[in-house]
């Protein structure tokens, strides 16, 4: 792929009418990387893959998971909730333009589709978009003695619960900077991958809440044990729980809820599968048993590389996202630079 298209934005384009995506398709194929989706279920599942869209065109009326849905979901996810999406809808009365507007769209384009008036608006966001990002990276750089201070209070937090567990506390150091070079790798925006690297400390955050006699038994769990051991998940998604409008707080909360389901879904707690896990959980569970693997504990020698390497190989599909791993393993220059600047 020349870098030409690389650079290319990428719009997912959902409407359930045929002629309408070939209007949009047509129109937006030259100069933008798409994706097509005929239903919100699909939609849903084609937002998830990376690199994400810088942009979504989203039909109201479908069948099953309407555009209204599908918008909300889509903001509920960390990932994904800074992705522009544009309504798209043959009739709109004031009261329909408020609801999309509440739920976070940053426009409408009527049907018919006016290609010139359609080519202008999702210019006109997307260059938006770009600056918005743009901007943040300026925030980033003025407010760096803040957010470092940030950062640590985070990660002492996080500390805390690694401590009870007889973890060494430079775990979630580096398992929080594995998530953020994952995070990039798979085309996460800077600002996310930033706010993932400071909600990740947190993964194991319910441990406090789990008895020591549990916590630190050097036996097998039995059956009722394990089900309280599993609850720290719940106990971390409760004490997590606060302002939905805190990026931070969400995504530590939903690192926290799944970074142990698996890709087959046989994880806990919900059993979720494949592109039903959240990105950032899936980025938390490579991450989280990478660094189990290759750190020495007292009860256990550590991994080398190559055979954490291997265990991620043969588990993909099963447990890990098997993109993931292969963007993870094209990454393990700057995994290495980390593990040993933050060893034990």
């Amino acid at each position: 792929m020349s870098q030409l298209e690389q650079d290319k934005a990428t719009i997912l384009i959902v409407d359930d009418t045929p002629e309408n995506i070939d209007v949009l398709a047509g129109l937006l194929r030259h100069d933008y990387k798409l994706r097509v989706a005929k239903n919100g279920e699909l939609a849903l599942k084609l937002a998830q893959i990376l690199p994400l869209p810088d942009l979504i065109l989203l039909d109201i009326m479908m069948p099953g998971i309407d555009g209204y849905e599908v918008c909300r979901q889509l903001k509920s996810q960390p990932h994904t909730a800074q992705i522009p999406v544009i309504f798209i809808t043959a009739k709109i009365t004031p009261a329909d333009e408020i609801k999309g507007l509440e739920l976070g769209a940053v426009d409408y384009i009527t049907k018919p589709i006016t290609p010139q008036v359609a080519m202008l608006r999702v210019q006109t966001h997307l260059a938006l978009y770009d600056q918005k990002r743009a901007l943040y990276e300026q925030v980033k750089e003025q407010t760096k003695e803040i957010n470092q201070a940030k950062l640590e209070m985070i990660q002492r937090l996080g500390r805390a619960a690694e401590y009870k567990d007889n973890e060494t506390g430079m775990h979630v150091l580096r398992m929080a900077h594995y998530c953020r070079v994952l995070a990039l790798a798979c085309g996460m925006n800077e600002q996310d991958a930033d706010v993932l690297l400071d909600a990740a400390p947190m993964h194991d955050i319910g441990k406090i809440g789990i008895p020591d006699g549990i916590l630190l038994k050097p036996d097998k769990l039995t059956a009722d044990e394990w089900q309280i051991m599993k609850s720290h998940v719940d106990i971390g998604v409760d004490i997590l729980a606060g302002d939905q409008s805190s990026q931070l707080l969400t995504m530590a909360s939903q690192v926290a809820h799944t970074h142990h389901e698996k890709w087959d879904g046989s994880g806990y707690p919900r059993g979720l599968a494949g592109h039903d896990i959240p990105l950032v959980g899936r980025i938390a569970a490579i991450a989280d048993v990478f660094d189990a693997l290759t750190s020495a504990r007292p009860y256990k020698k550590a991994w080398t590389v190559e055979q954490a390497v291997d265990l991620f190989i043969q588990e993909k599909g099963k447990h890990f996202d098997p993109e993931l791993v292969d963007l993870f393993v094209s990454q393990l220059d700057k995994i290495n630079q980390i593990r040993v600047g933050f060893a034990d």
